[in-house]
């Protein structure tokens, strides 16, 4: 009989992480799924049961969470009683987006959920018992074995988005003292049991992190040497409390597998591997998208009913309705300088939508930057004059062809190319600037600097650039 540890191995090494292969199967997913869907309904409408198993069986099961998303309700519940059927379900159930499996823990017992939760790996059993509701969750301990429970009691104390959160306590690590030759002897008879062994850290006798091994080097050498003599005493690790985009960022910067996890006394509890941080890049990719597209930050919004999908996009929306009612006021305000040059109406879009699209433009550029590390915190008046040179130099090119098409279209007022053209200028170099600093000033006190592109730069910016169009109209006209 298997143990645990064992078939949770099992799965992992028949299905790999994230390999060229699977990325490029990934990518075919659209038109192969569509064809995998199409089956699945055919052979669900015969009740052909058995070639349903089959054909469950033989498809990997993020394919299978892909289709399932695509089925009806009376179809998921015929195909997830196949599904239950086979070993992959546990697999299956941590593949399936947040909303839908919350929606299909809620017909199955807690006893049979801890069942499938102790044969899959203790990072994605944490996940699904953090999407699922409490008491069920709770329910769902009562009925696992101590060992099992022990264990993710132990990762559902960390934050979710958090090294903690995201790490897996199953990781190779061994005693400095050991030879080579000893080290490869307990690789052999506990490798089955930990989640990577590219990666062998070491430890001193007191628990904490000494150094690491990869396992090439440490086939390389001699048996009889002394793993501390071989290994790097220069580890990179991150704390359990380190934000997951942190964590990311050191995988990403740094070409590693995998990244050790230490508490506050620098004692090794887990490692993230790089399969985990691709969910992460994507999650907080799509999150970013929403939040600069001002749809909020759900990533499972295109799961939500009309109405839920509606609530979420309604306080966003809110801010472009304040800021188009505010513009209304400011126009309105200026009634008899626009009833003396009719034209100044005419370039009013063209005023807004330039000065909000490069502030746009300078905030995604910022926010990508911070995410990437590539914006260097310490260093942020640099940062803010590049885009006011590159807001001036572009202010001042469409400032120059603005004032012309002006000029040719409306002789009269002769000064109206001028008026244009300086607010163009201005209008740009500062709507660059802002967009600039704003997110910079949310990321410095903490807040998520993706908003700064939503509708509220935006806005402000529209807002800003019609009174210093209008004021810059009155002054050099004379109205």
């Amino acid at each position: 009989r298997l143990t645990r540890r064992q078939r949770q191995m099992c799965i992992r090494d028949r299905v790999p992480a994230m390999s060229p292969t699977e990325s490029a199967r990934r990518e075919m997913i659209g038109s192969e799924g569509m064809v995998l869907l199409d089956m699945i309904r055919r052979l669900n409408r015969r009740s052909a049961t058995g070639h349903l198993l089959k054909l469950i069986q033989k498809t990997h099961p993020a394919d299978m969470a892909w289709v399932f998303r695509h089925l009806n309700e009376e179809e998921r519940s015929k195909i997830f009683n196949i599904i239950a059927q086979t070993e992959v379900v546990g697999e299956f159930l941590s593949e399936l987006d947040d909303a839908i499996l919350v929606d299909l823990v809620q017909e199955l017992t807690p006893k049979y959920l801890a069942s499938i939760l102790a044969d899959i790996p203790s990072d994605d059993a944490v996940d699904i018992l953090e999407t699922i509701p409490e008491d069920l969750a709770a329910e769902i301990s009562k009925h696992m074995e101590k060992e099992d429970r022990e264990e993710v009691e132990g990762l559902l104390q960390y934050h979710p988005e958090t090294a903690g959160g995201l790490m897996s306590p199953d990781f190779m690590c061994l005693d400095e003292s050991l030879s080579i030759g000893e080290a490869i002897s307990i690789i052999q008879q506990k490798s089955e049991e930990m989640e990577m062994v590219f990666y062998l850290y070491i430890k001193h006798e007191d628990g904490k992190l000494a150094g690491v091994i990869s396992l090439r080097e440490l086939l390389m050498n001699a048996p009889g040497r002394k793993l501390k003599d071989v290994m790097n005493s220069k580890v990179i690790s991150v704390n359990t409390d380190t934000n997951q985009g942190e964590v990311a960022h050191v995988v990403s910067q740094y070409n590693i597998l995998a990244v050790p996890v230490v508490d506050s006394s620098y004692n090794l509890v887990g490692i993230v591997t790089v399969d985990d941080i691709i969910d992460v890049i994507r999650e907080e990719a799509t999150e970013d998208f929403l939040q600069m597209a001002g749809a909020g930050k759900d990533r499972e919004i295109l799961l939500k009913s009309t109405f839920d999908n509606a609530m979420l996009r309604a306080p966003w929306l809110f801010a472009s309705w304040v800021g188009g009612i505010m513009a209304m006021i400011i126009i309105g305000s200026f009634e008899q300088e626009l009833a003396n040059v009719i034209a100044l109406a005419s370039f009013i879009p063209i005023v807004m939508g330039m000065g909000g699209n490069i502030a746009t433009q300078s905030s995604t550029i910022i926010v990508r930057g911070i995410a990437t590390g590539r914006v260097n915190m310490n260093e942020l008046l640099k940062v803010i004059l590049k885009e006011f040179r590159v807001g001036l130099l572009l202010g001042f090119v469409y400032g120059i062809f603005l004032g012309v098409v002006s000029f040719f279209l409306h002789r009269d007022p002769t000064l109206l190319g001028v008026v244009v053209g300086l607010s163009i200028f201005v209008i740009m170099a500062m709507s660059a600037t802002l967009g600039t600093i704003i997110p910079l000033i949310l990321k410095r006190f903490g807040f998520d600097a993706a908003i700064a592109t939503g509708p509220f730069v935006t806005t402000a910016i529209d807002i800003v650039g019609v009174l210093m169009y209008f004021y810059t109209a009155k002054v050099i006209l004379h109205l």
